[in-house]
Parts: C-alpha cells; structure tokens; sequence
C-alpha cells in the first residue's frame, strides 16, 4: 500500500472524524433542537454531504495520477525496449559488416540492413568518388528501382554533408525543405539524409524519401544513423587496408609492381605451370635527359612510359619498375614473337607519346626472354637482361631476342655458375 495521505488507514479516519466534527457543529448551529436519532441522522447526512466532494476530488486526482503513471511507465518500456532493439540491430551490423571484405559486401550488407528497417521503401547511399568531388549512386534499395532519385552532385551541394547531421525533411513543400526533394517524379514527399563519414571527412549520404504521412519515427532514423556510422567505419577501414597493400606491393612514383610484389606473382605463374616471355626494358640515355632537362623531366618520362605499357599490356600481364629507368614484362601465354611485337608496339607508342611537347623524346631498348619451363625467375632475368645488352650496344631503340647459339652458350654458363655459387652477371 502506498504511503499517500489519502490512501493510509489514519488518513482516512483522520478524514473522517474531522468530517463528523464538522457536520455536528453545522447541525448544532443550526437545527439546536434536534436530539437521539434525529441528531445522529442529522450529522451523518451532513458529514455524508461535506465529505463527499472531497472524496471524489481525491478520488478523480489519484486516478489521474494513476493513468500519469502507467503512461509514464509504459513510455519508458517503449524508450527501453526501442533502445534494446537498437543495440541488437547495432551489434548484428557491426558483426556482418566485420566480415565483409571489400566495398561491394558492405553495400551489399547495408542493403539488406536498408530492407530490414523500411522495407520497400526508397532508399539510396551516395558515396563520393576518390576526388570527393562528386556523388554516386553506390546503392539503390526498395521497390522503385530509381531509387528515391536525389539530383545532388556532389558532397558540398549536400546540405547534410554540409553540416554533418542528420536532416530531416517532413514535406518537400515546406518553406525550408531541401531543394533537392522538390520535383520529383512521384511528387510531394518527406526526406531523410543521413551523412556517411568516412576516415572523419563526409563523403555521402544515407537518403530516405517517401510519402509525407509516412516519414519514419524517431527510432528508425537512429537505426539509419547507426547504419551510415559504421557502413562508413567499415569503408574506411577497407580503403585504409586497401592503400597499405598498395603503398607495400607498387612504386610510388609509377604505381607498377614493385620487385618483391612482381617476384610474388610470377612465383604464382610457375607453381601453375603457366609458360610466360620475360621481357627486361631500360629507358635510352636516362642520365643524360635528367641532367639536361633536370629530375623533373626524368620523373614525366618515368611515368609516361608507364601509361604507354599499361595501354599496350593485357590485363593479365605483369609490369614492375625493377630499378631507377629499368623495367621488367612478364607475359604469360605469349610466346618469344609476341613478346616482340608487344615491344614494337611500345616503342612506336612512345615516339608518338613524344609528339606533344610535354616531355623531352626518348627512346626504349628491350631484351626478350622467351618461355622456358623450369628455369628459374633469375635465370630468365639474366637471359633477359643479356638480350638488353646487345640491343644496347646494337643502337638501342630496339627490342632482341637472342639466337640460339647465343641461349645456348649462356645456359651453359648459367650452369657452371649454379655449381660454383657466385651470382653470374652481365
């Protein structure tokens, strides 16, 4: 029993007494002559008529504060089971979004989360390209297949991204609605734009849009929020990853395979039996053009050779930048020809590449080595790079391919210095 005044056994006599105390002395007062049973009923009946509106107002005030409480009480299970519900779909994100291993499987977690929380409603994520400077569309959710259509083209027109918040948007036709939800194709709606940040800088948007009686509740847009902190955390984290494994397996300055990297793939080609042409490339007087047109002008070459043997290769095609001007080609499946034609191709790609004023002309000499099963990475380098040789001291600007009799008298060669153990060197 509670303790309220009005509720207590004392109270209630208390209440009681004062109210017979009370009506005795109206009924004395009043009617003096009445005394035995007239008195009594007299009394009752006043201390009846006295106490009665104080019964009932105390009565209606402790049902009303009973209905407070028990809406208080019910609000705050609704507040605690919402909250439980965010933590289990915050947990269960976390934990999918841990295994997803590149940016597709987020996206492709974020959608089935997107389902979960708004069903066939329109949802879209943009994310901004590597420039940051432009928005795409990375997901599109719902039964409408264009998805809730934003026109924004870039994170600085995003007023979400502007400001880092959520936003939102209870009508399109409001004074302060954004002006992207206006005129779209299925008319007047409600918005939602929830920022995507990645590494600490806003890249994209989570973007609800739907009919104005159907905006969402407050805890549907916490659980969006949730959705567009961690899909971004994970994208990050991805893309972090992603840079380090770069950074560790290319050259800085002409984003080709760095040697380790190139040694690791080639070991692959030869533990899956794939025969590959070793080509070894050395750009023509390089010291010569750097000390005339300064380590500028050598660095433009670099990469201008570079872009040449990317648009000539095949995509499966191995490129490493072995050495300050020199480079090595692993072509698999190509045998010696074809290793020289791709050569050729080089070469002419460059003299046109020249053409353009933006970096003194220079030319390229190339050593072939063609397939030969079970010979080793180094072996095919040296053959490769005794090739380069000639063509060195042939003119340069051209690509050999040794005859025969010259192969044969350096695998003679290699063999002597395998048994002696001294690296053997051109």
């Amino acid at each position: 029993m509670k303790k309220a005044t009005w509720q207590t056994i004392p109270g209630a006599m208390a209440l009681a007494l004062v109210g017979v105390i009370v009506a005795t002395l109206v009924v004395e007062w009043a009617w003096p002559g009445l005394d035995g049973l007239s008195l009594a009923l007299a009394v009752g009946l006043m201390a009846t008529a006295l106490e009665l509106p104080v019964v009932l107002a105390i009565s209606v005030w402790g049902t009303n504060r009973s209905i407070q409480a028990m809406a208080e009480s019910y609000a705050r299970e609704r507040e605690m089971e919402g909250e439980a519900q965010r933590r289990e779909f915050e947990t269960r994100l976390g934990n999918a979004l841990e295994m997803a291993a590149n940016e597709w499987e987020v996206l492709s977690i974020a959608g089935r989360a997107v389902t979960t929380l708004v069903g066939d409603e329109r949802v879209e994520i943009l994310l901004a390209d590597n420039s940051n400077a432009h928005l795409e569309r990375a997901l599109v959710s719902g039964a409408d297949e264009e998805g809730p259509g934003c026109s924004v083209q870039s994170p600085s027109q995003c007023v979400a991204a502007r400001r880092g918040q959520t936003q939102v948007f209870s009508d399109s036709e409001a004074l302060d609605a954004c002006p992207n939800l206006q005129g779209r194709g299925y008319g007047r709606c409600a918005g939602v734009c929830v920022p995507v940040s990645i590494m600490g800088r806003t890249t994209g948007v989570v973007h609800w849009a739907g009919a104005v009686e159907d905006l969402p509740e407050r805890a549907t847009v916490e659980q969006l929020e949730v959705l567009a902190n961690q899909s971004g955390a994970r994208i990050g984290m991805i893309r972090v990853v992603s840079e380090s494994q770069l950074q560790a397996t290319t050259d800085h300055l002409t984003g080709m395979l760095n040697r380790r990297a190139f040694e690791a793939k080639v070991r692959d080609l030869r533990d899956e039996d794939v025969p590959f042409s070793l080509v070894m490339a050395d750009l023509d007087h390089f010291k010569q053009l750097n000390d005339t047109h300064g380590h500028e002008a050598g660095d433009r070459a670099l990469r201008v050779f570079v872009s040449v043997v990317k648009s000539i290769l095949r995509p499966g095609d191995l490129a490493c930048r072995y050495g300050g001007e020199e480079f090595v080609l692993a072509l698999p499946n190509c045998d010696a020809p074809g290793a020289t034609r791709v050569c050729e191709r080089i070469r002419e790609a460059l003299a046109l590449a020249g053409l353009d004023g933006k970096v003194p002309g220079f030319t390229c000499s190339f050593g072939v080595a063609p397939p030969r099963l079970g010979a080793s990475l180094q072996e095919l380098v040296n053959e490769a790079d005794a090739a380069l040789y000639e063509a060195k001291h042939a003119g340069r600007d051209r690509a050999v391919l040794l005859d025969p009799v010259r192969r044969a008298e350096l695998e003679t060669r290699f063999a002597v210095a395998a048994e002696s153990g001294p690296d053997f060197s051109f």
